[in-house]
């Protein structure tokens, strides 16, 4: 796979998310009878399509770099999102609406009398972003070793991938498991004092999410540019080859592998804050599934196009779903195979007929890295 967009292309997509999501954040901000206005849901809206671009930029980087068509990526943007639920649930306290200044909600009306370990601190917003992020790494670091150790690829990591996400899936839904079953967390009212449903905290969410999405995305692209990218690259086209000089595969894997599912943690932590609600419906390998379909559809192996595939058929599906709701899954299948048959570099392959003012190549060719054929 070759991608003709260098360090520089990076930049100038970070630096448009960044301002769009201000401009966006601003116009929130002014009066509701403005033209310019932005409504609420508008902003709610466009914050959860820059999260879904961290899920996007995660299955990137493993998917286009490393070869590791993953499955169950939803796994770790879930888990992000109820790291950040916990605390954002703890945080209601005595508000809720048994007044329990200890427990939450769910907890009391399944008559629970003491707070589970594992809820043990999730009251401080540190612990939550540190349950954000550990949680998630140590489940990707745990299944990359036993994976990768073992040497498995291909199909068969795909399957299993997925069978971890529907696994989490199952159990989440579960009373018993203390993250409020099928109805999960929901009822936030502030994070760190301010008040989630204002328009001057959706605003900072919003604009947060453009920094924190451009910010991922120069440094993904800094490291895949990098030495370290470029024998994650060798060991993506010919894996037995990198052994043979002396490198680690299974290793080299598991850190990029561990890094993506802390992205993709992010991305759920920063969705949670803006939508409000995280239930087991996350974890459903059917989200995994469309956001393999986002990187497709942006173009694979350019980081670039992952973050503007999620951001365009996110909004073509808010589009399609309001004008013919019972198609859309039809429609998303149709995409994905016009994509793989007449645009398999996806969107970002069509600027290759463009005349660059500077090209460069950055990934070499695949000529059949892991999961291509899946």
């Amino acid at each position: 796979m070759k991608t003709d967009f260098s360090y520089s292309s990076a930049k100038w997509t970070a630096l448009g998310v960044v301002v769009l999501a201000a401009m966006l954040a601003l116009a929130s901000l002014l009066p509701q009878g403005s033209v310019f206005s932005v409504s609420p849901y508008v902003v709610t809206l466009c914050g959860k399509y820059l999260a879904y671009a961290l899920l996007a930029l995660a299955v990137d980087l493993v998917w286009g770099f490393a070869g590791i068509l993953t499955l169950g990526h939803a796994a770790f943007f879930a888990l992000g999102a109820y790291g950040m639920g916990m605390y954002l649930t703890r945080e209601i306290g005595a508000r809720g609406v048994y007044g329990n200044p200890d427990l939450p909600d769910f907890m009391v009306f399944l008559s629970w009398h003491r707070l589970p370990w594992y809820w043990w601190g999730s009251d401080y917003v540190l612990a939550g972003m540190v349950l954000t992020l550990l949680v998630p790494a140590l489940l990707a670091g745990v299944f990359g070793w036993l994976a990768f150790r073992a040497r498995v690829s291909g199909v068969y990591l795909s399957i299993i991938t997925q069978a971890l996400t529907y696994a989490l899936m199952l159990a989440f839904f579960q009373n018993g498991f203390g993250f409020g079953g099928n109805n999960g967390l929901t009822g936030f009212k502030d994070v760190v004092g301010f008040d989630l449903t204002s328009s001057g905290t959706r605003a900072g969410l919003l604009f947060l999410s453009g920094l924190v999405v451009a910010g991922l995305l120069l440094i993904t692209r800094f490291v895949v540019k990098g030495r370290y990218g470029r024998v994650l690259i060798a060991v993506r086209d010919t894996e037995a080859r990198t052994r043979f000089l002396g490198y680690r595969p299974d290793r080299i894997k598991l850190l990029v592998w561990v890094a993506s599912a802390m992205i993709a943690a992010v991305g759920g932590a920063l969705y949670v804050l803006q939508v409000g609600i995280v239930n087991p419906g996350e974890f459903a390998p059917a989200n995994s599934i469309e956001a393999v379909i986002w990187v497709a559809v942006g173009g694979r192996g350019t980081l670039t196009g992952a973050v503007i595939g999620a951001i365009l058929v996110n909004l073509g599906k808010t589009l399609f779903t309001a004008a013919l709701p019972e198609f859309w899954l039809y429609g998303l299948g149709a995409l994905f195979v016009a994509t793989t048959l007449f645009l398999p570099q996806g969107v970002m392959g069509l600027l290759r007929h463009l005349p660059p003012a500077r090209a460069e190549e950055v990934t070499p060719e695949v000529s059949s890295p892991e999961g291509s054929n899946s």
